[in-house]
């Protein structure tokens, strides 16, 4: 097995709109959230799209979790209360102040730079068009970080995704003694949260020079362990190493 390394450092780097929105209508799944006030029986009242977007950019302001959206059919939506459990649990913990929301956003986003946190994860294929990785790629060597956490099922596509984007890089597996396991928590690895196969828990990246720019959890399930209590069942300490990861 190869060290874990780069071949090369690259450098750092309104007017009111009213509109009526339906009963119980969900968030969008584009990164901009439908702005929802729904009254009592009655009737329904405008909603205040200069309020939406003001608090869009307060959220972007803040350490904020974007969750990719990918194409090839894999569950992009998978683990849906881990990112607002993660960034709760952030602020609790550092007294840093976090977005209200997850953001969802497409690779191809033009808005794909106000988010320097990505998120993926899924059980199913990862596929992103020639454009799509052209622009992932741009934003993770002009500073961006994505941590991919497989949920079982998307390892095979995502290293495919990976060769793809940055053929001139190897994933490899991230030193035991590197920072991202030493930053707040002292940990000796990736967490083993569910049990698939039997294998270790492992941690694989890609860097930039010294700067981690893809950070891939197998074997782990961690998404798993950062949703709501009720929905795995985790035991409290598993939830617990899964916020410290």
């Amino acid at each position: 097995m190869r060290p874990f390394r780069s071949p090369g450092a690259s450098r750092p780097r309104g007017s009111r709109a009213a509109a009526f929105v339906l009963v119980a209508c969900a968030a969008s799944l584009a990164g901009r959230s439908i702005a929802q006030d729904v009254l009592p029986p009655g009737g329904y009242r405008p909603v205040d799209s200069g309020a939406r977007d003001r608090d869009r950019l307060i959220d972007e302001s803040r350490v904020h979790v974007a969750r990719l959206r990918y194409g090839g059919g894999g569950d992009w939506y998978a683990d849906p209360s881990s990112t607002a459990n993660l960034l709760r649990e952030f602020h609790a913990r550092t007294g840093i102040p976090t977005a209200r929301r997850e953001f969802v956003v497409e690779p191809g986003d033009p808005r794909l730079s106000a988010h320097p946190f990505l998120y993926m994860t899924g059980h199913g294929n990862v596929r992103l068009g020639v454009e799509e990785r052209d622009r992932l790629r741009e934003h993770l060597l002009g500073g961006g970080f994505l941590w991919a956490d497989d949920c079982y099922g998307m390892d095979e596509s995502f290293r495919r995704t990976v060769r793809e984007m940055f053929p001139e890089r190897e994933l490899a597996l991230v030193p035991l003694d590197h920072p991202i396991y030493r930053s707040f928590y002292a940990l000796a690895g990736p967490p083993k949260i569910h049990e698939h196969d039997g294998a270790p828990p492992q941690g694989w990246g890609v860097a930039d020079g010294e700067r981690l720019m893809i950070f891939y959890t197998y074997e782990c399930d961690i998404g798993d362990g950062l949703e709501d209590a009720d929905v795995h069942g985790d035991s409290p300490e598993k939830r617990e190493a899964a916020i410290r990861m």
